[in-house]
């Protein structure tokens, strides 16, 4: 008889670098960076100290990042289902549960580290709020249980700028709540875009999204109302006299384009509009907090 040998694998290749990198969805914490940002310097007449100015932004990303590092461990079996996500770290064994979970529990204890000895408190509960919000009641609970769940779930990312205002400012004053609302209203019309796109990958994987409870009709008819009160809440920085001419121009502009895409989508759909709609307003929030930022500084009055 032959003797036996077992067959020895190739050790699998240790995980790079950009495995961790895509756990944070950088793309998405980089926009919640600069709106974080935005905030710190909305918060302060002149320029913001610099100690709650880097060490609050700085902690606000890590927290941002271990939430999505989160998101990605409880969603893998739902991303592996899904064309946008099959690719990810986690659904393609290119990083295991506990090393996500590791990551993510070094990113969030070195975001609370920071903002607790070198921000202040009331930011860091706030912070970690956040972050528990995201990543446990809304990917965990919300995101499967209704169908308003980005709408519930939206103020965790509304969070970011108020976070930024208050690391400067240690309160939680008018204007960090504005920037707040401003982007807990963006988010349904900007989230229900890409559900349209997507629709068919949530109904298999059984998430309610709006157009897979309601239909894409009624979805449509929820983007372009939740699109006309974002115009109506982004107006509250030169009604509350926060900003100037150069903002209050840039608001009008960026939501007539907004409206016209949610308009056209409502009115007319085409296959690509959806994904059209999305991209747009992912640069139109951008765009809008750059000119609150650049109206801070070269205020013209109205």
């Amino acid at each position: 008889m032959a003797e036996y040998t077992p067959i020895t694998l190739p050790p699998s290749p240790a995980p790079r670098w950009r495995d961790y990198y895509e756990l944070t969805k950088p793309r998405v914490v980089l926009l919640l960076a600069f709106t974080a940002l935005v905030g710190s310097f909305l918060a302060s007449p002149g320029l913001p100290p610099l100690q709650p100015l880097i060490f609050g932004f700085i902690g606000i990303c890590l927290a941002a990042a271990s939430a999505a590092a989160v998101n990605h461990v409880i969603d893998q079996h739902i991303d592996s289902e899904m064309a946008r996500t099959r690719r990810r770290p986690l659904p393609t064994g290119s990083l295991g549960d506990t090393q996500a979970l590791v990551f993510a529990l070094c990113l969030g204890t070195g975001s609370m580290v920071i903002l607790v000895f070198l921000v202040n408190t009331l930011t860091a509960l706030l912070t970690f709020a956040s972050l528990i919000g995201y990543a446990i009641v809304y990917t965990s609970w919300l995101k499967r249980a209704t169908v308003q769940n980005i709408v519930i779930g939206g103020a965790a990312g509304a969070a970011p700028p108020m976070l930024g205002w208050v690391a400067v400012t240690n309160a939680v004053e008018p204007g960090a709540l504005m920037l707040f609302l401003i982007i807990f209203v963006w988010t349904p019309p900007h989230f229900w875009a890409l559900a349209i796109a997507r629709r068919d990958e949530y109904a298999k994987v059984g998430i309610p999204m709006m157009p897979v409870i309601y239909g894409i009709p009624m979805t449509r008819l929820h983007i372009l109302l939740y699109t006309i009160l974002l115009t109506a809440v982004t107006l509250l920085p030169w009604l509350m006299v926060m900003s100037g001419l150069i903002y209050l121009l840039s608001a009008l502009a960026l939501d007539a384009i907004f409206l016209s895409y949610a308009w056209k989508l409502y009115r007319n759909p085409q296959p690509n509009l959806p994904m059209r709609v999305f991209r747009w307003s992912i640069n139109y929030l951008g765009l809008l907090f750059a000119a609150l930022l650049i109206d801070h500084y070269w205020m013209i009055p109205v």
